[in-house]
């Protein structure tokens, strides 16, 4: 399977192979006629794609076979399909060109979080976590921590929980009243319940949202796991309330549905380190599509544009020697 990426695409380049469908919709134009508008991805990135005048059925969220151009449209690139189908059985296709992954092997980050959990000084609390562990089971390694945004990856959820564990070790150091294991523990817990928010595939790939995702959202899911844990293994009654505040408030604001703010040090510090690790993941993954000097189009969910630095002096100038030689 030999196709170009996306990101590497410029005006004019034709296509023909496979892209993931992340999102697709049949809409109406002004002249009346119908199309589909979708959202198309493969490792690298994604791009907005129309495919014009047909009355065909968006397709499914995964992977389909493309022919198509690159165009631009108010000056952003935009994807013309001319021609899709399903992928089948027989197709060729190597997803690792198509679905974006962790840069972790998954069992690594898993021992990892399981290597942390082990270092609980609290015996309740260590028995709660690995339990709720337990029950996340084998979805733990491949599932993503999003469908688009930040962590929507093979192993996503594992990416941003070890991203954030580390972090907050670092935190502690400097801070060293905060409860450790508590926080460690609120990292661990704080977005499993993702795993029956998102239905997922064994590559990662979100389908759409479940009913319980729908109607009550990970981080109900989440507190209701830790109640349950909490009343088979007889936690004691404040720890299994204070873990309960932090997922449900490790959103922070009520538009972003935390129905309470963290009242506590350590929920706090979970709201922030939440926040650290999701706006580091999607500021660095928009800043790799474009080159150095250029500012990206606005990104939605930071509301606003990035800009990407040129190469500080000592690394410029390093890269000029090696031009010379």
């Amino acid at each position: 399977m030999s196709q170009p990426k996306l990101s590497e695409m410029r005006k004019n380049d034709g296509f023909d192979g496979f892209l993931l469908v992340r999102a697709a919709a049949q809409r109406t134009g002004q002249n009346g006629k119908t199309y589909l508008d979708m959202t198309l991805a493969d490792v690298s990135g994604d791009v907005n794609a129309k495919m014009w005048d047909t009355a065909m059925n968006p397709p499914a969220p995964g992977p389909i076979r493309v022919r198509g151009t690159m165009l631009e449209y108010n000056g952003k690139p935009q994807f013309r399909v001319d021609r899709l189908r399903p992928a089948a059985p027989g197709d060729d296709i190597d997803m690792s060109l198509l679905v974006p992954a962790a840069p972790e092997p998954p069992q690594d980050m898993l021992d990892f979080v399981l290597n942390r959990v082990d270092a609980i000084a609290d015996r309740e609390l260590k028995a709660l976590v690995l339990l709720l562990l337990e029950e996340a089971g084998e979805a733990l390694l491949y599932y993503p921590a999003a469908q688009k945004l930040h962590h929507a990856e093979r192993s996503g959820l594992l990416h941003h929980i070890t991203g954030m564990l580390r972090a907050a070790g670092a935190i502690c150091a400097v801070y060293p009243a905060l409860d450790a294991d508590l926080l460690a523990a609120g990292v661990v817990l704080h977005d499993l319940g993702k795993i029956r928010e998102m239905a997922s595939d064994a590559m990662g790939l979100v389908s759409e949202y479940t009913t319980e995702g729908l109607l009550l959202g990970h981080l109900v899911e989440g507190a209701a796991a830790v109640a349950r844990a909490g009343e088979a293994l007889g936690t004691r009654k404040e720890l299994v309330v204070m873990l309960q505040h932090m997922l449900i408030s490790h959103h922070d604001l009520p538009e972003y549905g935390s129905p309470r703010r963290p009242m506590f040090p350590e929920a706090e510090v979970l709201h922030i380190l939440d926040l650290l690790d999701a706006r580091m993941f999607e500021m660095t993954h928009a800043l790799d599509q474009i080159a150095p000097g250029a500012f990206t189009d606005r990104i939605w969910s930071l509301d606003r544009k990035l800009y990407r630095r040129q190469a500080p002096a000592a690394q410029a100038g390093a890269e000029n020697v090696e031009d010379e030689m």
